[in-house]
């Protein structure tokens, strides 16, 4: 019966030294990020990440920060390696959680990258994807931030290359900075991103 109790505690131990391992590490990670050192944070996220294979937590970063950087370069080999290093993370997350709206939202951002890497080509072929992937997010999630934020977002790209009126898209940012004030993300380390997104593509709409 002692060793019986001994082995419990020492799981429980276990147990609560590995999430506190996790925390720390998420902690630094994300810090690291907001200093503005996204390699040295990819790189934690990805010790992390093979670490946590059931967490989607470390691929989530991965995948967004590699896409933000992607969506900033100017460099197209740069962009083609950081489109294709998000969507390794983000399939990884597609594996455990592929009807998450967070997910979904990352993944359309991953092929709106790829629009920009190359507008005439995969304009056309992936334009009409990513707005069944917001749809699919919409209707799981339709008061998440991100998805309202993100989906708007994309339509006014599109109608402004149609040069057709944005009005109604900006009125869904305006949504979303109100849904944003509602938002309470899971843990202080799940999404929580976009208000201030959010507020400069108001004040760019028309």
């Amino acid at each position: 019966m002692t060793k019986i109790i001994t082995f419990i505690v020492l799981l429980v131990v276990s147990a609560v030294t590995a999430q506190g391992n996790f925390e720390k590490g998420m902690q630094e990670a994300l810090q690291t990020w907001k200093t503005g050192n996204s390699k040295e944070a990819i790189a934690k996220f990805e010790r992390m990440a093979s670490a946590e294979k059931q967490n989607i937590l470390p691929n989530y970063y991965l995948t967004l920060i590699n896409t933000l950087e992607a969506f900033s370069s100017k460099d197209k080999k740069e962009m083609k390696v950081l489109i294709e290093r998000a969507q390794m993370a983000q399939d990884k997350m597609n594996s455990v959680l592929p009807d998450d709206p967070e997910v979904l939202v990352l993944q359309a951002m991953i092929h709106t990258a790829w629009i920009m890497y190359d507008p005439m080509v995969n304009g056309r072929q992936l334009s009409g994807v990513v707005l069944n992937i917001y749809k699919m997010a919409e209707d799981i999630a339709p008061n998440n931030p991100r998805v309202v934020l993100n989906k708007a977002e994309f339509e006014i790209g599109m109608a402004q290359y149609l040069g057709h009126n944005t009005k109604a898209m900006c009125a869904k940012i305006t949504k979303s900075i109100e849904l944003f004030a509602n938002f309470k993300p899971e843990t202080s380390f799940h999404p929580n991103w976009g208000l201030d997104r959010a507020e400069k593509a108001l004040q760019k709409c028309k």
